[in-house]
């Protein structure tokens, strides 16, 4: 999404990092650490303090921010991690269709079991009623329904609480 300055420049909504920045675990301390922090208060996901220091708190936080945006939870600030961060929302994912398989399935499964959705065994495999099921949740969302999880649909998916 853009925003527009009062000059009529269009401006991103979250600045994106103008480095590379570290990987950051539990036991990481500094501007960092604080700026992750701030990040995920921004996304009402960390409720603690600002302090720059990477404590349960705020691995737990990125493990729940990890889990809403479909990548590993092991409450590792990586690169991707960092990436959606920025975005928002998840980064860097597959399209899904009829034949994939995998883990990946099996989390859109579980969470379209949750807006039932998806009414099917969570089995990882990506066939007609996963296929309905997403065409399905499109549907409800106003997007095309292709049965196919794209960019925009897992955007949306990311949306739903897990």
């Amino acid at each position: 999404m853009q925003l527009t300055s009062d000059s009529g420049n269009s401006i991103p909504e979250i600045a994106q990092p103008k480095q590379n920045k570290p990987e950051l675990q539990l036991g990481s301390n500094g501007e960092a650490v604080e700026e992750l922090q701030q990040l995920l208060t921004n996304l009402s996901i960390y409720a603690g303090k600002i302090d720059g220091v990477f404590e349960e708190i705020t691995q737990e936080s990125v493990r729940q921010f990890q889990r809403q945006v479909f990548l590993p939870e092991d409450g590792i600030v990586d690169d991707n991690t960092w990436q959606a961060l920025y975005k928002g929302g998840p980064v860097n994912l597959p399209k899904l269709q009829k034949g994939s398989q995998g883990e990946l399935v099996m989390k859109v499964q579980r969470i379209l079991k949750s807006t039932q959705d998806y009414v099917g065994y969570v089995d990882g495999e990506f066939g007609s009623i996963t296929e309905s099921a997403v065409q399905s949740w499109q549907v409800r969302n106003n997007l095309p329904d292709t049965g196919i999880i794209d960019e925009v649909t897992w955007c949306t998916l990311s949306q739903i609480p897990q």
